[in-house]
Parts: C-alpha cells; sequence; structure tokens
C-alpha cells in the first residue's frame, strides 16, 4: 500500500476504481451540504474523477490531490483541457478553469494550504487505504480542514475476510471513531450494492453496501 502500489495500479490500467460517469450517490446528496457557489471543495486521493467535473458545474472551486502523473495528465487531456502548471512545496499544481489538481502526496497538506476549504468529498480516499493509513489519513489530511467544514463521504461495507482490498471495507462503528468530535457525523443513506457490482461477485463477497455520511468539522 505505498506509492509504489498506486503508481504501477495506474501504468498498468488497474482502475476499477474510476467510474465513467458521475457518481450517483454525489448527485443525490451533496446539496444536503448547502456549500454557496464559489466555495472550495477539497477532493483528496482524487484520480481522474469525473465528479470533479461535476462540483465545478455546482459552482464550486475544486481542489484535487493526486499521486499519479498519468491519472492527472489524463483528467485534463481527456476534457481537452490544457492546465497551467506551477510548482509549490506541496508538488506540481495543475489549473484548468474551477479544477485545480495538486501532484503530490495528500499526506503532506496542511492547515495554510486548506484554510478556506469549504468542503470535503471523499468517494475513493478513505476505503483505499489499510486500518493504519485510514488513522494518519483522518489525523493529517481532516485535521488540516478548518472550522466549519463539510464533507460527503462514501464507504464500503462488507466481510473483509472474504476480499483482500482495496477498496477496504470500512463499517458504520469506524466512522463514528475516526469522526467523532471536533467531526460530527450523519448516515445519510445505505443501500445493497452486490447486484450491481459483478466484479465483487466474481470476487466471492456474499453482501455488499454503500454507506453515504454527511461530515462537518465544530
Amino acid at each position: 500500500m505505498d506509492a509504489d502500489f498506486w503508481l504501477q495500479r495506474w501504468q498498468e490500467g488497474q482502475i476499477g476504481f474510476h467510474r465513467d460517469d458521475v457518481m450517483p450517490l454525489l448527485e443525490k446528496h451533496w446539496s444536503s451540504l448547502q456549500l454557496s457557489a464559489g466555495s472550495r471543495v477539497l477532493v483528496p486521493l482524487c484520480g481522474k474523477s469525473l465528479d470533479m467535473h461535476w462540483l465545478a458545474a455546482q459552482g464550486h472551486r475544486v481542489l484535487g490531490v493526486e499521486l499519479s502523473p498519468l491519472a492527472v495528465t489524463q483528467f485534463f487531456e481527456e476534457a481537452g483541457l490544457e492546465p497551467v502548471r506551477t510548482t509549490t512545496r506541496y508538488g506540481e499544481h495543475f489549473s484548468a478553469g474551477p479544477v485545480e489538481i495538486i501532484l503530490g502526496d495528500a499526506f503532506a497538506l496542511d492547515p495554510a494550504l486548506l484554510a478556506d476549504v469549504a468542503g470535503v468529498y471523499d468517494r475513493a480516499a478513505l476505503i483505499a487505504l489499510p486500518p493504519d493509513l485510514r488513522l494518519r489519513y483522518r489525523d493529517t489530511v481532516y485535521a488540516s480542514l478548518p472550522a466549519g467544514c463539510q464533507g460527503l463521504l462514501i464507504t464500503l461495507e462488507y466481510a473483509q475476510a472474504e476480499k483482500a482490498g482495496p477498496p477496504f471495507s470500512v463499517a458504520q462503528q469506524e466512522v463514528e471513531t475516526l469522526f467523532a468530535a471536533p467531526w460530527r457525523h450523519t448516515l445519510l443513506e445505505r443501500r445493497d450494492i452486490l447486484d450491481q457490482e459483478p466484479r465483487f461477485r466474481e470476487e466471492g463477497l456474499s453482501a455488499l453496501e454503500t454507506a453515504v455520511y454527511r461530515l462537518r468539522r465544530a
């Protein structure tokens, strides 16, 4: 689960986590955060997610963070965009319109960079990490977000013994532990999706659910 693991996945095209459409659960639940137009939204471990275009279309300024140069390049190329490139201590920044992606380490983000972030969208970040890294991720990325920041978190739940991650199962009890004070969490939806995910059935899963949470930092 080091950087080389993810870089190799992208090089080999093993990106089953990437969707060719916008996540329906994002479209359904994002409005519950009631973020104003112009708000800055963080998308950690963003890959080349089309969800970033959707968030930008809602009037947000999107800040993605991604480790793979290939993912960043493909995001802009596939959208027909020519990004402006700059470099800071956080990595190389690629910007086009309201979307900016930092090619760098999400764990290196800090409060100075994220001071004006009003929202965070986490679909494939937390569940991409094993338990020890989930704690580190909480204690670095989420700890760097300002008071009042809101988020939409989407997780998967299944019997971890039936499949090796990633993506990993993150149960509601763990979410409640990870996002205790100063965070608050609200379960918005839970649904059975095994019939919609044949590749998970082929890997031997007997059950698969997704859960959506609204987060808010006090």
